[in-house]
């Protein structure tokens, strides 16, 4: 899920920087900073949308860094416990399949797989149907329900199921014109 939140986040700059261009350089050093990164409480931070305050600079003692407190409003991805996504395989294996929507890697274990899919080795490893219908191979397109999620400090992993009702394949790879 994506929200758009405020967040807070103290910047050190270089007195170098300091002259016209000084909240400039502050933003621009604010989005290669934190976009694309992920924090454990929020998500992953996609991108920045606008900058709310730029606080008054502490300069630090013995460096000459001044410290600016920066308050900025910015695009969040959050995935939640049963939440559907759509997302791509990169890997499949004996154990299930890996896939990832944006910035979030979801494991999808073979006991979360529907009964009538079996994994089949070779050059490419995949699921596929009885009859041959349906294949699950990396890049192929899926539609998951996330049924478990860990956070970390900086980092979220995600646990999925394609074992209901509309879940499954979107398109394969294999069978595109």
């Amino acid at each position: 899920m994506f929200f758009h939140i405020v967040l807070e986040r103290n910047m050190q700059l270089h007195p170098r920087h300091f002259g016209r261009d000084l909240r400039d350089k502050l933003v621009s050093k604010l989005m290669k900073d934190v976009e694309g990164t992920c924090s454990g409480r929020h998500g992953f931070i996609v991108a920045i949308t606008g900058i709310e305050s730029v606080g008054k600079g502490l300069i630090r003692d013995g460096t000459g860094f001044v410290t600016f407190p920066v308050k900025y409003q910015c695009v969040v991805f959050r995935p939640f416990k049963g939440e559907i996504l759509e997302a791509v395989v990169t890997m499949v294996n004996k154990m299930g399949f890996f896939a990832e929507a944006g910035p979030v890697q979801i494991f999808v274990s073979n006991h979360l797989i529907p009964d009538d899919m079996e994994f089949q080795s070779g050059d490419v490893p995949n699921y596929t149907t009885s009859d041959g219908s349906v294949k699950i191979q990396k890049e192929s397109e899926v539609r998951l329900k996330i049924i478990g999620t860990r956070v970390d400090a900086t980092e979220i992993f995600c646990i999925g199921t394609i074992k209901d009702d509309f879940l499954g394949v979107i398109s394969d790879p294999g069978t595109n014109a």
